[in-house]
């Protein structure tokens, strides 16, 4: 017998197409499953290595999500878009393993490294507060249009890497993955200005490190 599994909380409603995948899924049909697999095979093994930094270990996190899925379809009430649930499973999966890893930090904590690391250089303002030279809008452009070149979109992904957890979690589903702010909120368990403050310092810090590596480049 099927272990139910907890509902998700409520996001996105699912779309008439992915009602019939679940219809499809729920009667056995392989071909859905691998459907399945295609559209969200590799955006939840990233945010698992969101969590998780040895990949082995974040693959294994994968396939328990996509068996646990398998086992709780009849249980999916369809409150939440199946990507929702499906992202869901795999937080709460690779937030347990992590612990039993013991790579995970306190879902309290913004991500920060303590006063002697700051988000940004202090140097960067002046006496007042206010910035010397203020940063240009991040948009959504900025990633992709920097991303165009190998060595530049290597440096991301290292950039990315080496924040902390929660940081890492919400620049992943944010930026990458484009999940809006509510549902990032719903994944990871913070509160909104939690997951501000967390993108806010995630995307600082990768700037910094991409402002590194253009600059030897130049």
């Amino acid at each position: 017998m099927s272990r139910p599994l907890r509902a998700p909380p409520e996001g996105p409603a699912p779309t008439s197409d992915e009602s019939a995948l679940v219809e499809r899924l729920r009667a056995g049909d392989r071909a859905a499953f691998a459907n399945l697999i295609d559209r969200h095979g590799g955006a939840l093994l990233r945010l698992a290595r969101s969590f998780l930094k040895n990949d082995a270990v974040a693959e294994e996190v994968v396939q328990d999500t996509w068996l646990a899925a398998l086992d709780g379809l009849d249980d999916f009430e369809a409150r939440s878009s199946l990507r929702t649930w499906l992202f869901t499973i795999l937080a709460n999966k690779a937030r347990n393993r992590a612990v039993r890893e013991g790579r995970s930090v306190p879902w309290s904590a913004l991500g920060g490294d303590g006063e002697e690391s700051p988000a940004v250089d202090p140097d960067s303002f002046h006496a007042d507060g206010h910035w010397k030279e203020a940063p240009g809008r991040w948009t959504e452009d900025d990633p992709e249009r920097l991303a165009l070149g190998a060595e530049t979109r290597a440096a991301i992904e290292a950039a990315i890497a080496s924040l902390p957890q929660l940081q890492r979690s919400v620049i992943t589903l944010r930026d990458i993955e484009g999940f809006d702010a509510e549902e990032i909120c719903r994944l990871l368990t913070v509160t909104l200005t939690n997951q501000r403050v967390l993108l806010h310092r995630a995307r600082t810090r990768v700037r910094q490190a991409l402002e590194t590596h253009l600059a030897g480049t130049r």
